[in-house]
């Protein structure tokens, strides 16, 4: 059973810094993509990064230039460093990766942004 757990959540203000860490259960350049979601109070879950197989990177317009995907094939662990937070990006992110016939999702770390 694969599993996803992240950590690395927390208070943050307006502005600063955070690294949201993914520990996956198996190579995370095995899954066809990896990625991290958020869904804000009231509104719909987002894409605002995700990496496939071969490392072509897509972002969300609003965080380009700001966070960066990466993975640690040796570790087990796909990362997101957010920095210049925003208060609206207060959100649980989720973890997710995708293979040929599911998709898996962790259960989700608070990020929250003080303004």
């Amino acid at each position: 059973q694969v599993q996803l757990v992240e950590s690395g959540g927390g208070l943050v203000q307006a502005g600063g810094s955070l690294r949201l860490s993914c520990a996956t259960s198996r190579n995370p350049f095995s899954f066809n993509v990896v990625g991290w979601y958020r869904q804000a109070p009231g509104k719909q879950r987002e894409l605002v990064a995700r990496i496939s197989s071969g490392g072509r990177t897509e972002y969300a317009d609003s965080v380009t230039d700001r966070f960066l995907i990466s993975r640690d094939a040796a570790k087990n662990m796909v990362y997101l460093q957010m920095s210049n937070l925003k208060p609206k990006e207060t959100a649980v992110y989720y973890c997710h990766a995708g293979l040929r016939s599911a998709d898996l999702w962790g259960q989700g770390t608070q990020v929250t942004v003080s303004s």
